[in-house]
């Protein structure tokens, strides 16, 4: 292990803190779509996005069964934690999942009325568990 790598219960704590993710999938003959989303996740356990149904996302991951996820510090020091395992498909969410993404994100003033406008039918959440980690803390090397 590198002497910058994260441990096992450092790159949790630093994936389930609030950070814009970027998710990563596989796309036949092209480079993989990376995109920025909400996410969600406890340390141990599965990490989930939200997604409309039929979106490029979801069928690109539906496809390959699996995608990866980074979510980074963008200020010095720099740290990063990249999961990336299998999906499993929720298809019929209730509006309390997508509110726990906002409520991530957003101040709670905000939260019920995103969720009013955001959320429908066509949600659907897409959850995995991590298989692979990378992680690197830059302030480790200091």
């Amino acid at each position: 292990m590198s002497q910058l790598s994260m441990t096992s219960e450092q790159r949790e704590k630093f994936l389930a803190d609030a950070h814009v993710g970027v998710i990563a999938v596989d796309r036949d003959g092209r480079a993989p779509l990376a995109v920025p989303i909400w996410y969600g996740y406890e340390p141990g356990g599965h990490v989930y996005v939200w997604t409309g149904r039929g979106s490029m996302k979801e069928r690109l991951i539906r496809a390959a069964g699996r995608f990866s996820l980074v979510a980074q510090d963008e200020k010095p020091p720099y740290r990063y934690v990249s999961v990336e395992g299998p999906a499993e498909f929720d298809e019929s969410p209730t509006a309390d999942v997508v509110r726990g993404l906002a409520a991530r994100y957003l101040p709670a003033e905000e939260v019920d009325s995103f969720v009013e406008e955001a959320y429908d039918d066509s949600a659907i959440v897409i959850r995995m568990r991590p298989e692979h980690w990378l992680s690197v803390d830059y302030g480790k090397g200091a």
